[in-house]
């Protein structure tokens, strides 16, 4: 049985600085590219949701109800409740995750 997704508001907001830092720091060729990528990763939550991790950033914390997949250099932020996955978060990996992660899950 295939699992609902839902990107949340600040998901979306992600999705769309990543697409907007590549189209004015690359090409739009690559902005659509990786933008592509990350929706189709995204998408494949629908048939696998259960094979990301926690976030060992959450781990440490004692946060344990959030999972994460990569898409390099991505981290997909999301949570599963029932049959339903929710995506909270598309953050580039290379950042200060424990503070970023902190700020934008305890806050939601």
């Amino acid at each position: 049985m295939k699992f609902k997704v839902n990107v949340i508001k600040s998901a979306e907001e992600d999705l769309l600085e990543i697409y907007k830092y590549i189209y004015f720091n690359d090409c739009e060729e690559n902005a659509d590219k990786i933008y592509s990528k990350l929706v189709k990763k995204i998408t494949s939550l629908q048939e696998f949701p259960n094979r990301g991790h926690i976030p060992p950033e959450l781990k440490l914390l004692g946060i344990e109800d959030f999972l994460e997949i990569y898409c390099k250099p991505f981290r997909i932020i999301y949570q599963i409740i029932e049959k339903v996955v929710f995506v909270h978060s598309v953050l580039d990996g290379r950042r200060d995750m424990q503070k970023l992660l902190e700020e934008r899950l305890m806050r939601e």
